[in-house]
């Protein structure tokens, strides 16, 4: 697989090498190099709801993964997950979201919308916006796995290649030696972890059944026993997976039998039928940094504020 993913490489390098867009409002971007769950999602939500606490009006920017729309769409909250994809309903639930692959169109109509900030969920490698932050995300467990970029390996792009357009890396959990020894060593290192929301505690000690459709499924079960739960059993699923109904009237029916709570994550219920989601527990995550005021200030230093650049 070597000669196909020296391809591979050179492709997006050509292509992340292109002059993008300057917009008249700041860019920030939530990358990864890997393929899969290291967490630009949930990065992408803990810096919405900074900026909107900080008075911005911040819009997001992505694709929509998983829904049939085309943009430049506005993500309304009713929308179906076929329609919007799981991820633009969750942050649409914090500022709003905007799905489109040409990111300039979807950038010029979120701006025209009032955005004076724009938060791109994914996009590391798509050069068609200058971004004035860009945080690469890895989660510490996978790291960037063997190391090789696709097929060889899970990465889109050498390690170095992206460091190299990134302001921050953003690592999510303990790193593993291996884990460790991969980090690129020219980029300030902002350490965090997934932390359950108080909420999710009410599960302690109760029987439940997790399943979740994400792309570490294992992330997520160690967050059911973090909170006491009991588990069961546990089922995986696909990333972005689209429940039938009657995959998730099984799991409702295990879970009567075990006397136990089928309960999944945030990303996941958005994607079941709305009438088969009263009898699942949700349990949220959010980010703990260990050094909130380097967050802060890099933020700061892109979006104003006090001791920033503009």
């Amino acid at each position: 697989m070597a000669p196909i993913a020296f391809v591979t490489a050179a492709m997006t390098a050509h292509r992340a090498a292109r002059p993008g867009w300057r917009a008249p409002v700041p860019v920030i971007c939530c990358g990864n190099v890997t393929v899969g769950g290291a967490g630009k999602t949930t990065l992408a939500l803990d810096l919405g709801r900074r900026l909107v606490s900080a008075g911005f009006a911040p819009h997001y920017l992505l694709r929509g993964y998983g829904g049939s729309a085309r943009g430049p769409y506005r993500v309304a909250g009713a929308d179906p997950v076929s329609v919007a994809g799981d991820e633009a309903l969750l942050l649409s639930q914090v500022a709003p979201a905007w799905i489109g692959a040409n990111r300039i169109a979807s950038a010029s109509a979120a701006i025209g919308s009032g955005a004076n900030v724009l938060v791109m969920d994914d996009g590391l490698q798509n050069p068609s916006l200058c971004k004035d932050l860009t945080f690469l995300v890895v989660d510490g467990a996978f790291g960037f796995g063997n190391g090789r970029v696709m097929p060889a390996g899970p990465l889109r792009e050498p390690v170095s290649a992206a460091a190299a357009r990134s302001h921050a890396l953003v690592l999510i959990g303990n790193a593993t030696p291996a884990a460790k020894t991969a980090l690129p060593r020219d980029l300030p290192v902002l350490g965090s972890r997934l932390v359950p929301e108080p909420a999710s505690y009410a599960l302690a000690g109760k029987r439940v059944l997790p399943f979740a459709g994400i792309g570490l499924p294992e992330k997520f079960f160690a967050t059911v026993a973090e909170v006491g739960g009991v588990s069961v059993g546990a089922r995986s699923f696909p990333d972005h997976h689209a429940y039938r109904d009657r995959e998730i009237i099984e799991i409702l029916e295990d879970a009567r039998r075990a006397e136990a709570v089928a309960v999944t994550t945030a990303k996941d219920f958005v994607r079941i039928a709305p009438r088969l989601r009263t009898e699942i527990a949700v349990i949220r995550v959010t980010l703990e940094w260990q050094d909130e005021a380097a967050l802060d200030a890099l933020l700061r230093s892109v979006v104003g504020g006090p001791g920033s650049k503009r």
